[in-house]
């Protein structure tokens, strides 16, 4: 089902005025507390003068929080799947066409089939994500599409998740919790549901952006042994003021107690994690995904669980997703599975939500936006 926001009047929008300096934004509500609005660089003023008539938004689900679709209510007519959960593939073709721009996340797959089914008239596809490998990057860039998405302001909420994940993996948590519930807790014990401490370990992050960064920080206060990373720049500078090291693959995977996952998802970093890796692990490493299932080989993962090459793993990410209930990782004892929700704590997502609605109007009166791929 759909549900479309007319508008009360038809009226020109005139947020926008355009000189010689470029595109000016007149309207307060593009404008980021700590960003200052500027025009696009190279950017055409005649693909964004004045609208003769409200913008056209698709929105993929009607449970993004509040505050990002009743902004884009007050400048854009909304076609919205009205309901929790993903819009199917052939409703999202059929009511595409003809919009203006798309507020989706990281559920949508934006490939050359849905961006031919919009047609001429797409300007942008905005993303309450801060990964954006659903979106075929290449079309959306040969037919001018801009594309809007969110880093940084999940970048906490993530680092703090990662490693609520990591401590419930290596100490055994939700195994234990089962226990209470099942009967299991008998009595005091000397070596029952003993885990594995981060003090006096080798920590290993994989990725060392904001989110590999910022779960570094969280993690000195356990006194680890050695914290390293591995990460395609070289990040000297950050290492020295967090008191870490950054080593090659090989080393990392090789030497490391925890390795956790925090890059992006890509076709260097697809599949990564496979049977040979694990094989190169010590029997008592601890495994951490937050970032894409699609990094981990996901059958070589299992394989490697069950053979002992590693001896537990946290996922927040797997593939596909939601895991089919009768996957193998919802079996194991040493596996905890989590739904995705790195990001998900209330102010962040409704952050997210404002940011990607905050994009669109930027995008489509042709200023910069407060965060585009």
């Amino acid at each position: 089902m759909n549900i479309f926001f007319r508008p009360r009047i038809l009226r020109t929008v005139s947020n926008v005025i355009v000189n010689s300096s470029g595109v000016i934004p007149r309207s307060p509500s593009l404008r980021s507390p700590d960003t200052e609005v500027q025009p696009v660089v190279g950017s055409s003023p005649r693909s964004y003068c004045y609208f003769n008539m409200k913008p056209r938004v698709y929105v993929t689900r009607n449970d993004y929080p509040r505050i990002g679709l009743d902004l884009l209510k007050e400048e854009c007519d909304l076609s919205i799947w009205d309901e929790g959960y993903p819009v199917p593939r052939d409703e999202f073709l059929k009511n595409v066409a003809g919009k203006d721009a798309i507020f989706c996340s990281l559920n949508d797959r934006i490939d050359k089939e849905l961006l031919d089914q919009a047609g001429p008239s797409l300007k942008i596809v905005s993303t309450i994500s801060v990964g954006f490998d659903h979106i075929d990057v290449k079309q959306c860039r040969e037919r001018g599409i801009r594309i809007g998405y969110t880093p940084d302001v999940l970048t906490d909420a993530t680092a703090e998740l990662t490693v609520a994940l990591l401590l419930a993996t290596t100490r055994r948590l939700f195994e234990a919790n089962k226990e209470v519930h099942n009967g299991g807790w008998k009595s005091w014990s000397p070596t029952w549901m003993c885990g594995s401490s981060i003090k006096n370990s080798v920590v290993g992050i994989f990725g060392f952006g904001r989110i590999g960064q910022e779960v570094a920080k969280r993690l000195i206060p356990f006194k680890p042994l050695q914290i390293q990373f591995t990460s395609r720049t070289d990040k000297c500078i950050t290492a020295d003021e967090l008191g870490v090291s950054q080593v090659s693959f090989d080393e990392l995977i090789e030497t490391s107690d925890f390795i956790i996952i925090c890059c992006s998802y890509n076709t260097q970093t697809a599949n990564l994690f496979n049977d040979s890796v694990f094989s190169r692990m010590k029997p008592s490493t601890i495994l951490v995904n937050t970032s894409r299932g699609g990094i981990v080989e996901q059958h070589d993962l299992i394989h490697a669980l069950k053979a002992g090459k590693i001896r537990a793993a946290g996922l927040d990410v797997t593939t596909p997703e939601p895991l089919p209930l009768d996957s193998p990782l919802l079996q194991m004892n040493n596996v905890v599975v989590l739904p995705h929700i790195a990001s998900a704590d209330v102010e962040t997502r409704t952050e997210m939500s404002r940011i990607t609605a905050c994009n669109i109007l930027a995008g489509l009166k042709g200023v910069k936006m407060i965060s585009e791929v």
